[in-house]
This record gives C-alpha cells, sequence and structure tokens, in this order.
C-alpha cells in the first residue's frame, strides 16, 4: 500500500512521474487549479479587509473526492504543482481545499523540479519544504488585481458597445500599444532622401567594387535631394578616386543565451510562423512528456515558464562534453564568455532546454508530429549554440577619397563559425565582400559610374506577435507566462486581427480602446502598469504586503469606475439610429455592433431580422469611377477606403483621400495627421494643408 502521496497539476505528467518512484508512491493530478474567485460576483470582500472569497471550481468536486481519499491513505503528501507562483497557489489552494493543515499524523511537503526527469524527480525530496507565501500573494494580489479590473469596467463595455467585451489590467495596455502604433502610422509622412553609390575597377582585378557616399572629409552628410545628389556627382567629374585609409580587425559575435519564455516565443513566432499560444501549448507537451518507443514516457525539454537564463553544472557539464566530443574543444565556451542576467531571478529556475542533450532532434523526427519536432529542435539548437563559442570574422573598412568627398566599403568576412555550426537567425547574416581584402594604399582605382538612388523613410512597422512580446517585456508590462494569454484574447474579442503576421486594429478595437483611455486613462498607461508590475514583484521577493497594493489601487478604481458611468450614461456609442430605411419593414435602420464592427440592423428583430454592411461616407468621388469613397473592412475586419458597392472598381487605400490630386503625378493625395501625402510611394509629394485637418 503506497504510503506517499505526490500532488501534481496534470495527469499527463502522471506516468512519467510514477516510473521514477517505487510502489510506496501514489501520483494523482489536481487538473490545474481547484480553488478560484466566483465567475458571478467580484469574489473580493471590499469592506473587510480585501479578502477573497474562494469557492471549488465547478468540475473540480470529483477530483477533490478521489484526492481526499488518497490523502486518508498516505502517511505524507508531496505537493509538486509547477514551479512558479501560480504553482504555489495551486499548491496553498489544494491545502485549503484537502483541509491538510488540520491533520496532525499527516506530513505535507511542498517540492518542485525544473524538469521531469528521474534525477529531478529524486532530487526534489531532498529539497522538500513548505510553502512560499511570498509566491502564492504574489499570484493572489496580480488575481484580484486582474479581477477587479475586469468585473467592474467590463459590464460598461456591454453596457455602452456590446455583450462580450473585456477589459483586463495588461489586455488594455496590449490594446492600447497596438492602436498608439497604428496611429503613428497612419500619421507618418515619408521623408527623400538619396544614396550613391560608385562603381570602381581596381587594377588587377577582373570585379569592380561599390563605394558608398559617406560625406566630405570634415563630417558625414547626409543627401537630401536629386539636386544635391548631382550635385555631388558634378563636382566629382574631373577628381581621381584613391585610397585614403585601410583598417582590419576581428570581430567576435557572442553565442545567443539559452531561451527564456519570452525569447522563445519571439523566435517561434519569427522562424516557425507559430503564434505564442501554439508556442506554449507545444512547450507543455515536450516538457511534460511524449511516448517514445524504447523508452516510453519521456519529457523531452525543462520547464517552459521561466525569464531565467541559468543553466545547471550539470547541463553545462554535458553540453561541454557534448560539444568537445562532437565539434572540438575550440568551439567550447570559455568560462568568460558567459553571460550575467542583468536582473533578478529566482535561482531554482533555469533556461529552457533539452533535458537530454544526447537526446539529438534528428533521432526524434520519426517519434514526433511535425510541428512538436520543430520546437524541440529549435529549443535544441539554441540551448547548444548558448554554450558554444562565439563566430569570428575578419572585417576591412576602407576609405576613399574622391576630392573633398569620402566614399566607404565596408566587409565582413566569417573566420570561425562557431556557434554559427549548429545555430543561426536573421540577426546572424552578413553580407560579405572579399574584394576589399586586396585594396591597399597603393591599390589603384579607376571610376566607372554613379549609382544615385531615391529612397524614403518609412514608417513603424506594425506589432507581430514576436514584436508584441518583445515590447511587452522591455516595457515591464505582465510577464511572459501571461503574453500568450493576453494576445489570444484580445484577438478572439476581434480588438485585433492578423494578417501576414502583423497585427493590425479593428474598428471594435478602436472603439474599446478610445472608451479606456478616456475613462480609464491610468489602467491603459504604460508606466502605470509597469509600476504596478514592479509592486508586485515586492510581493513575490517579500518586501511589499500583498494586501497593501490592492488596498491601494481598488479605491481609484471605484472611483474612476462610478464617475465613467455617470460621464457615459450621456453618451450613446451603440444602436445609433441611421439614414438607411428598412426596405423590408420600414423601420429606421440603427448602428449595432459585432464581431467585424458597425453593421446596419433594424430596430423590429426579431419580427424583421434585416442586416446590411454599414458605409460611413467620406464625401469624396473616387479618383478612378467617380462613385463614393467609404471606410469598408476586409474580412478580418481592417480599415480601408474603397468604392461603395462596386465590383467594377478596385480601387482601394489604406489612408483617407482628401479628394486633391498630387500636383506632381496626378495620384490621389491621402490625408495623413495634418498633411496631405500622395499616394504614390515613389512620387514623396507631401504638405500641409488646412483640408487635411478640417478633415
Amino acid at each position: 500500500m503506497a504510503k506517499y502521496l505526490v500532488i501534481v497539476e496534470s495527469p499527463s505528467k502522471i506516468k512519467t512521474i510514477k516510473k521514477f518512484l517505487g510502489s510506496q508512491y501514489e501520483v494523482a493530478a489536481s487538473n490545474g487549479h481547484v480553488r478560484d474567485l466566483p465567475k458571478s460576483a467580484l469574489g473580493i470582500d471590499v469592506e473587510h479587509d480585501y479578502e477573497p472569497k474562494y469557492i471549488t471550481i465547478r468540475g473540480k468536486g470529483d477530483i477533490l473526492a478521489n484526492l481526499r481519499r488518497e490523502v486518508k491513505k498516505a502517511e505524507k503528501i508531496y505537493l509538486a504543482t509547477d514551479p512558479d507562483r501560480e504553482g504555489e497557489a495551486i499548491s496553498w489552494h489544494l491545502m485549503a481545499a484537502l483541509k491538510l493543515e488540520n491533520m496532525e499524523d499527516k506530513k505535507v511537503y511542498r517540492i518542485t523540479f525544473n524538469e521531469i526527469t528521474k534525477k529531478a524527480v529524486k532530487d526534489s525530496f531532498k529539497n522538500a519544504r513548505e510553502l512560499d507565501m511570498n509566491l502564492v500573494n504574489a499570484q493572489q494580489a496580480r488575481r484580484m488585481l486582474d479581477r477587479m479590473v475586469g468585473y467592474r469596467i467590463s459590464p460598461l463595455l456591454w453596457k455602452k458597445i456590446k455583450r462580450g467585451l473585456s477589459a483586463g489590467r495588461v489586455q488594455s495596455v496590449a490594446l492600447r500599444l497596438i492602436c498608439d502604433r497604428e496611429d503613428e502610422i497612419n500619421a507618418f509622412v515619408p521623408e527623400e532622401y538619396w544614396t550613391l553609390e560608385a562603381n570602381l575597377s581596381v587594377k588587377g582585378e577582373k570585379k569592380p567594387i561599390c563605394a558608398k557616399y559617406y560625406g566630405t572629409v570634415s563630417e558625414k552628410k547626409a543627401i537630401g535631394n536629386k539636386e544635391q545628389v548631382q550635385e555631388i556627382m558634378d563636382s566629382l567629374k574631373e577628381e581621381k578616386f584613391s585610397v585614403k585609409e585601410v583598417k582590419r580587425g576581428e570581430r567576435v559575435k557572442k553565442a545567443p543565451q539559452a531561451f527564456t519564455t519570452s525569447t522563445l516565443q519571439q523566435e517561434a513566432s519569427k522562424v516557425l510562423n507559430f503564434s505564442t499560444q501554439k508556442t506554449m501549448r507545444l512547450a507543455q507537451q515536450l516538457y511534460e512528456g511524449v511516448d517514445i518507443k524504447g523508452e516510453g514516457t519521456v519529457a523531452l525539454i525543462t520547464y517552459l515558464r521561466t525569464d531565467s537564463t541559468r543553466v545547471s553544472e550539470e547541463a553545462a557539464k554535458a553540453a561541454e562534453d557534448y560539444i568537445g566530443a562532437n565539434y572540438g574543444a575550440e568551439y567550447q565556451m570559455t568560462v568568460s564568455a558567459e553571460k550575467k542576467s542583468g536582473h533578478k531571478i529566482q535561482d531554482a529556475h533555469e533556461a529552457i532546454r533539452p533535458t537530454e542533450i544526447e537526446r539529438i532532434p534528428v533521432s526524434l523526427k520519426d517519434e514526433l508530429p511535425r510541428d512538436l519536432y520543430r520546437l524541440y529542435q529549435l529549443i535544441w539548437k539554441r540551448f547548444v549554440a548558448s554554450r558554444m563559442s562565439g563566430a569570428k570574422y575578419e572585417t576591412t573598412s576602407v576609405k576613399i577619397r574622391a576630392g573633398e568627398h569620402i566614399f566607404t566599403v565596408s566587409a565582413s568576412a566569417l573566420k570561425f563559425d562557431g556557434y554559427l555550426s549548429v545555430y543561426s537567425s536573421e540577426d546572424d547574416k552578413e553580407e560579405v565582400n572579399t574584394l576589399t581584402g586586396k585594396l591597399g594604399g597603393d591599390s589603384e582605382l579607376a571610376f566607372i559610374s554613379f549609382d544615385p538612388r531615391q529612397h524614403f523613410t518609412q514608417p513603424p512597422a506594425h506589432y507581430t506577435e514576436a514584436a508584441m512580446v518583445k515590447e511587452l517585456e522591455e516595457l515591464g508590462i505582465g510577464r511572459p507566462s501571461t503574453y500568450a494569454a493576453t494576445i489570444t484574447t484580445i484577438l478572439a474579442r476581434r480588438y485585433v486581427v492578423k494578417e501576414n503576421k502583423n497585427l493590425y486594429v479593428t474598428e471594435l478595437g478602436e472603439v474599446v480602446n478610445n472608451m479606456m483611455k478616456e475613462a480609464f486613462p491610468s489602467i491603459v498607461d504604460v508606466n502605470f502598469t509597469a509600476n504596478m508590475e514592479a509592486l508586485l514583484d515586492g510581493v513575490e521577493e517579500g518586501s511589499v504586503k500583498w494586501k497593501t497594493v490592492v488596498e491601494n489601487f481598488y479605491p481609484d478604481l471605484d472611483d474612476a469606475v462610478n464617475l465613467a458611468e455617470q460621464e457615459l450614461s450621456k453618451i450613446t456609442i451603440a444602436d445609433e439610429v441611421s439614414d438607411e430605411v428598412c426596405e423590408l419593414c420600414g423601420r429606421q435602420m440603427v448602428i449595432k455592433y459585432g464581431p467585424h464592427g458597425r453593421f446596419l440592423a433594424c430596430p423590429g428583430f426579431p419580427e424583421c431580422r434585416n442586416t446590411k454592411p454599414y458605409y460611413e461616407k467620406i464625401g469624396v468621388p473616387c479618383p478612378k469611377c467617380g462613385k463614393d469613397i467609404v471606410l469598408k473592412k476586409t474580412k478580418k475586419g481592417r480599415k480601408y477606403y474603397g468604392c461603395i458597392d462596386n465590383p467594377d472598381c478596385d480601387f482601394m487605400v489604406w489612408q483617407k483621400p482628401s479628394g486633391q490630386n498630387c500636383p506632381k503625378c496626378g495620384e490621389p493625395l491621402l490625408i495623413k495627421g495634418s498633411r496631405l501625402v500622395c499616394a504614390n510611394g515613389q512620387c514623396g509629394y507631401a504638405c500641409v494643408s488646412e483640408l487635411s485637418q478640417k478633415l
């Protein structure tokens, strides 16, 4: 009969862990949280010291009943939920739900392991401890703040826009960041600039070299327009080109660090085109264990929710041995090359790495589904690379003088591949020009031709999921373990849509964001949210009391909600009466909000179910066919301007047309901020206009 009970979170871990322990151990699962705040109410007693009112989660009764039976049989209970604050809180809730604190005849311990391997699991019993209430309270504080924001603000969105919408402490800030970026892009006015290259022949060489314009002898100089570039070319007609300076050197590019949750999400998005949600789901499977022929269920990676880049001594030694045996001693990382984390991390946490470095990806190719294999391969390669020496490049920089002007040629040739033999990313692509290696002070150069090119500055890029994760992390908003859920939520609510990896705000997202900015400016303020995260980290470290954070936050939120209810009662956002008459029943149709934004609906519902698209007319004729230009939406909800109901006309632009044409090329002028900009990106015409401000 089992004397010891081990309680884990996920049932899929049971088989893996059970085979590491003897017959005296029983392993059972809680299936995640067993208690939470009620769904039907705020669940926080704001009148009595902000006490949370936890209840058993619906559907968990049978699980708890089974756990109670197992507890009765056991002498010792080991709470082995995940090694983070969420896992610590689940263990705390299990203590309460199973009444473990009241059982004097049984001993209860908390154990954690960063990887589900025999050694890690067995070692965890040697390091059994009590619950860490700082971690528990940090989770409680986050849960309560999120509940306060969601439950107090979301009903206002339901009243004023439509049911099913939600606000969130991190979610609403993420939406604001995307909206602000969209505003930057829409207001961006491209500026013209030119580059100038000189094609030169080198005596004794078959291929010419291409030198880029740098500036004058005294200063670096940008070329703003065609007249300036022509002036430079004219001044160099009679000048000779000669090598002024050659600098040769070596540059070492250090290996990337092993993955954290955030960097794994970013790289999987860029390299594998995985959503953050998909990456976390697959990583969870790799952590909990997959079936391998001849081995049974095997955990392939360490714990996936971490912001640490630390690697255990044992894993570092295994990597060193593997790299030495398979690549050579020169590929092994030197001790001085190890990078230190810039912020405080829990020592128990490690970076995401393979549990066994000898389990190379190719050996599992036939064992794993394609996407699971690709993610494991990415993690394995990144970890091995992180323990290797840097890549070495031989660099050459040449300055070429012609009159009072300077041109440059730069080269970078790979001398030693180091970690690049295993892993490379977009950042590791190098431009190589081997000809510069033969250039010297006595090289004879002959002018062949100039290559002037016109360019325009580009607007900021739309956020991708990877860029959003990076931005949230850099701003200190939310935590890596929550990024996937945050992005998934704003996509599910259709505040944002994803097209070709880019995130675009929808009309619905704009309405929600504008309301949040107006009524709850602090909730969507980046600095306020980042400061709140810092306070929550203080709770985790034991330097801040969790209820102090909660009691300082709620009164301001309550005041803001009460004021917003008064102010918004004067405003009607939804169900505006339109000029359109229902052709079925004659009623005046109203504007409603749906999953894709606004649409026209008959107010006679359910007797009359007539609906039709709602097009906002802007009073500008189409430059192609003369019909009305209206605001439309793509199938996913992204806004654009095109012809009203005219399948024969393909005119469409992303920015609002002004109704005027460009005086240079005749293309439509678009409104960008307070300026009019030519729709033709190659034209570059822009001007300040009173019309743009009126529109």
